[in-house]
């Protein structure tokens, strides 16, 4: 009697990672809300009344509002919220009715702040409690500040006595602490029962914690003892207990360490996951290397948008709240080129004997502001990843400024030839080599003194650095170069 063949599953289709498949799906929404938009002003141009013509926009808006659906149900939460965050704000919350509501929790998460605010506006209250009811209490805890009062108390009565205490602990930390970004969800066991006894609990669970590549051994009172690695776990034998093949050796969080020290520790010690510990030495959370990345990338974006004097905002923004972001550095730069400005007016003489000299002093200033950025950049990084102590500053101080010096000497020969080329004068060409170096050094110093005062201070190192840069490398440049050209070439 032959055996019914066995029924075979269709073959795996891999999805391909593609960070241009979220532009061409943006496209693709874009494209079809101009469709939209087109038919429903040529569909308005009907006369008025025209039942028809309200029928044919009825017909067309649902039509396109179904294949708006099917597009973005097919995408990840990750390209939903790419979308989202690269739409304005009317064309932002069209899409964000048409998500299902099994991907809200999700696409809530992955949207930037400024966005999501925008998105919790148009929920009312019964989809928000719906769509923060099946997050963890770490989740929950990141979108607390952004949801109304009463969703979160409603949301607290379906959370067990563990769960709801772990979310009050989590909102109890301050915003860039470890404590913050912490993950409840991991796997405890005791370290006297042994490896088979572990597989076999590790097999009634439903699935592992994402990112879980050590099992941490604790004592009855929560107390962290060591770590097993899962690799270790699979390669030893299943009769060895647990304390024989744990590690001992292992990196510690405490919930109140600065979220950027912790990044830090994960690049240097190329970490998956670390336990977090209270005073006590009790296991309360874990950091995983997906927290990890979100710091870093946010931390990047803050740094790229401070030195510009900014701060984090909507693209489409109305005009008024960018304004309020934008203006205060943009007028104090305006402060700072009139008084380079009101510098390069007091050499009105100078500079109506030698015309030439117009034309060349912006070389001086620009050269300098680009010195001193390369070390302002390279400074502000050091002081993020904590590389700057009081022993060292000293002697970073003087190698930035022979290598400034030694650049200087190289850049300032070729300044001084194209000087002597276009105003056949060699006492200019080597006024101009001389404030070139001495520039330079200026915008060096600078590039370091600025964020190292602002770090001292409390103050974010970045925040305006190349605005204050700009100020000082342009006036100081135009007095050493139309100062030197003064004494020595009148």
């Amino acid at each position: 009697m032959t055996q019914p063949a066995a029924a075979t599953k269709p073959p795996a289709t891999p999805r391909r990672l593609d960070p241009e498949d979220a532009q061409h799906a943006l496209a693709e929404v874009q494209e079809r809300l101009r469709r939209q938009q087109l038919v429903e002003v040529l569909v308005h141009r009907q006369e008025q009344g025209d039942s028809k013509a309200s029928l044919v926009e009825d017909l067309v808006h649902r039509q396109h509002e179904a294949e708006l659906k099917t597009l973005v149900d097919a995408l990840h939460p990750a390209d939903i919220a790419f979308i989202l965050e690269s739409l304005p704000k009317d064309e932002r919350q069209s899409v964000w009715h048409l998500v299902s509501p099994e991907h809200d929790a999700d696409v809530l998460l992955e949207v930037e702040d400024w966005v999501r605010e925008s998105l919790i506006e148009t929920m009312d209250r019964q989809d928000l409690v719906a769509a923060t009811g099946s997050m963890d209490a770490d989740e929950l805890a990141d979108l607390a500040p952004d949801l109304p009062p009463d969703v979160v108390a409603e949301v607290q009565k379906g959370l067990t006595e563990e769960e709801r205490a772990q979310l009050l602990e989590a909102m109890g930390y301050p915003e860039d602490s470890v404590g913050a970004i912490m993950d409840f969800e991991m796997v405890r066991v005791r370290e006297d029962v042994t490896l088979e006894v572990v597989l076999r609990y590790l097999r009634r669970l439903h699935e592992l914690p994402d990112h879980t590549d050590q099992i941490f051994v604790v004592d009855r009172q929560d107390k962290l003892l060591g770590i097993l690695p899962l690799s270790r776990l699979l390669v030893s034998e299943p009769e060895t207990d647990v304390s024989t093949v744990m590690s001992t050796d292992f990196l510690t969080l405490n919930p109140l360490d600065s979220d950027a020290d912790a990044a830090g520790a994960f690049e240097r010690y190329d970490l998956v996951s670390a336990p977090v510990m209270d005073d006590q030495g009790r296991l309360i959370g874990r950091v995983t290397i997906a927290d990890v990345v979100d710091v870093m990338r946010e931390d990047s974006q803050e740094q790229a948008l401070s030195r510009a004097g900014m701060q984090e905002e909507d693209i489409f923004a109305p005009v008024a709240m960018a304004l309020r972001n934008r203006a205060p550095w943009l007028l104090f730069n305006l402060c700072t080129a009139a008084t380079a400005s009101f510098v390069a007016s007091r050499f009105e003489d100078t500079v109506s004997h030698i015309v030439i000299l117009a034309f060349l002093m912006s070389i001086v200033a620009g050269i300098g502001g680009n010195s001193g950025n390369q070390t302002m950049t390279m400074i502000i990084r050091a002081l993020a990843m904590g590389r700057i102590t009081g022993r060292n500053l000293w002697q970073l101080v003087k190698r930035e400024m022979l290598v400034t010096l030694l650049v200087g000497l190289c850049g300032s020969l070729v300044a001084a030839l194209f000087a002597w080329a276009i105003s056949d004068s060699i006492a200019i060409a080597i006024v101009m080599m001389a404030s070139m170096i001495c520039n330079m050094l200026v915008g060096t110093s600078f590039g370091v003194m600025v964020p190292m005062l602002r770090a001292r201070f409390g103050k974010d190192p970045a925040i305006g650095s190349s605005v204050l840069l700009t100020f000082a490398t342009d006036s100081l440049g135009f007095f050493i170069f139309l100062g030197l050209a003064t004494i020595f070439l009148l």
